[in-house]
């Protein structure tokens, strides 16, 4: 089977965080998952989802399962990727409340805001339009030590802002090139518009 006809491969980095739910929400949408913890398992994927977890720790991880350096390498060479929440975090270039020694990917032109909407117990959930995903029917969006975006570059893509409440206004959902984030969990949903859209990225990149 050529590369134009085969399901895209989509690896989960798989060091913290939600991993299951993000492969069972990648196969639903068509993709083969893979789970990312090694360095021929991420050579091997066409697309990589970054799940929620903690930022800091996943850091750490990185390094430690000989990752970090492979994998910036691979977005500088364009791959497609999709953060969700602490994978937001992970792929911005500049990072606020965070520790001195935290390590970031530079693969999206944004300034974010760790735990930016509060403590565990002031996780929420919202209906929101994401531009280009949810097509006028808004998905419930769930945010759990969440952060936002508090500067996008020029190149940057905002896709969802938080419609009302004390956040209202916040950057919440951002594309560059072929580099995808939210600041909420799609993947405790059942909704997969957002994994499918990923998926579709990442399938015509392969073509």
């Amino acid at each position: 089977m050529s590369a134009a006809t085969r399901p895209p491969r989509v690896g989960v980095l798989a060091l913290q965080g939600d991993v299951r739910e993000h492969l069972a929400a990648v196969a639903a949408a068509g993709a083969t998952p893979i789970g990312v913890r090694r360095r021929d398992e991420l050579d091997a994927v066409d697309g990589l989802i970054i799940p929620g977890g903690e930022s800091t720790t996943m850091s750490r991880l990185l390094g430690v399962f000989d990752l970090y350096e492979p994998l910036r390498a691979r977005l500088a060479e364009g791959m497609p990727a999709y953060g969700s929440c602490a994978g937001m975090i992970m792929l911005a270039s500049d990072i606020l409340d965070t520790r001195p020694d935290a390590r970031h990917l530079d693969a999206l032109d944004i300034t974010v805001r760790r735990n930016a909407f509060g403590r565990q117990v002031e996780s929420f959930e919202t209906d929101l339009e994401v531009d280009g995903i949810t097509g006028g029917t808004p998905m419930r969006a769930v945010f759990i030590r969440a952060p936002w975006v508090e500067g996008a570059g020029e190149g940057v893509q905002v896709l969802a802002r938080v419609p009302d409440g004390p956040a209202q206004g916040r950057i919440v959902a951002v594309r560059q090139g072929d580099v995808l984030a939210t600041s909420f969990h799609p993947e405790v949903t059942g909704d997969r518009r957002v994994h499918q859209y990923f998926v579709d990225m990442v399938a015509a990149k392969i073509e």
